[in-house]
């Protein structure tokens, strides 16, 4: 495979995604191998909302693991000096993760291929949690996204509960220059990653030898 080389807070994202997912996962304890493991990077679910809208944005990547669903948000430190001790997430960020979270708790598989069906017997219950806000139409493309990733995701983390569904924040700083943040808006897990034995010229290595 050829050398493949990355800048910026995606290009950190997709290199802690293949060379350090077991470190994520270890967080919780979970030992499934990182092989065994899912994952969408930049999953999509629409942008620019509108009244009533059913879009609610794109996480930077989902882990799916046999014990966890990890939902995660990455920022970084712009290769320049860090100095917050807290990470402060948007609304619109936390929305996200609420309302993916609502179709993981109620999706089931007698659904699949069924999403009018869905659309049907649980859109009070998404009005009511989101006000202002729709499930997917039948037959849009975010509806098309949502099945994918959700049956996907369901058919992987064999031991799915609510409680397994973790909300995530990747923080990629240099430890020579900046300081690890240690908080974290709730309900999010905050994970520092060190990049700077790993950059050369501002870039990291995704993939081949360093």
């Amino acid at each position: 495979m050829s050398k493949i080389l990355g800048y910026g807070e995606d290009a950190f994202t997709l290199w802690a995604l293949t060379q350090h997912a077991s470190d994520v996962l270890g967080r919780f304890q979970d030992k499934t191998a990182p092989s065994d493991c899912l994952i969408f990077y930049r999953p999509s679910f629409g942008r620019h909302r509108k009244e009533n809208s059913a879009v609610f944005g794109e996480f930077d990547a989902i882990i799916v693991s046999s014990e966890n669903i990890c939902l995660i948000e990455s920022k970084w430190d712009n290769l320049r000096e860090f100095a917050n001790d807290k990470i402060i997430l948007g609304a619109e960020q936390k929305m996200r993760h609420k309302i993916f979270s609502w179709y993981l708790t109620h999706w089931e598989k007698k659904y699949s291929n069924e999403w009018e069906r869905f659309v049907k017997e649980q859109q009070a219950d998404f009005q009511k949690m989101f006000k202002g806000r729709t499930i997917a139409p039948k037959g849009s493309l975010l509806a098309t996204n949502l099945e994918f990733v959700l049956t996907k995701s369901i058919g992987c983390c064999k031991k799915f509960t609510s409680n397994n569904i973790k909300n995530l924040v990747l923080f990629f700083y240099d430890a020579k220059k900046s300081k690890k943040p240690t908080k974290v808006s709730e309900p999010f897990t905050l994970i520092p990653v060190d990049y700077s034995k790993e950059i050369k010229n501002n870039f990291v290595t995704i993939f081949g030898e360093k």
